[in-house]
């Protein structure tokens, strides 16, 4: 896929699934004020991508947070598989560290086959992070903050997704044209 359809399919899934099925009650804001940047990583190997986060590490600390206010990096061909993936995280987090961004920016990431610890691949309670591809999700601190601060009871939110994912399902996820798991892009 080439970048205006990478960038194309994210989209979908933030309008869809993120703000339209609520999964993320912070998300909306940042969306409708045009505040999410998005860069595809054309990146040939796993160092290359790296070298493309920390470049945006980098450039979402220094922005203006009312122009830019987080970050989705996607990457349509590397870490196809989710534990590679997972495991690339921890060399994130520490990247963020490294660049002296600790307690200023955040990682949260999503995935197309994402499996959280304890469940099956299938569970439809995995399908909260899956999106069209590897995704790293760089977010301001402060930002995250605030929004936690003004959300009431924001500790509820992962289990009101859940039960959001069991009413709608697998058949109404993939209504909506959503990744299923199935192969990336899907």
């Amino acid at each position: 896929m080439n970048p205006d359809e990478v960038v194309a399919a994210t989209r979908h899934w933030i309008e869809q699934a993120v703000i339209g099925l609520n999964l993320c009650p912070f998300a909306k804001a940042v969306y409708v004020k045009e505040q999410v940047r998005y860069v595809v990583s054309e990146a040939k190997h796993l160092d290359g991508f790296l070298e493309d986060i920390d470049r945006e590490i980098a450039f979402l600390a220094g922005a203006d947070p009312q122009q830019i206010d987080t970050t989705l990096i996607m990457h349509a061909s590397l870490l196809a598989d989710f534990l590679d993936f997972n495991d690339f995280l921890d060399i994130v987090d520490q990247a963020v560290s490294d660049l002296g961004h600790e307690g200023v920016i955040q990682v949260a990431a999503f995935h197309p086959l994402w499996q959280f610890a304890g469940t099956e691949p299938d569970d439809i309670g995995n399908y909260t992070n899956r999106a069209p591809f590897p995704t790293v999700h760089l977010l301001r601190e402060a930002s995250v903050t605030r929004a936690v601060d003004a959300f009431p009871e924001a500790e509820s939110i992962y289990q009101r997704n859940i039960d959001t994912l069991h009413r709608l399902g697998l058949d109404g996820w993939r209504a909506l044209g959503l990744p299923d798991g199935r192969r990336s892009g899907a």
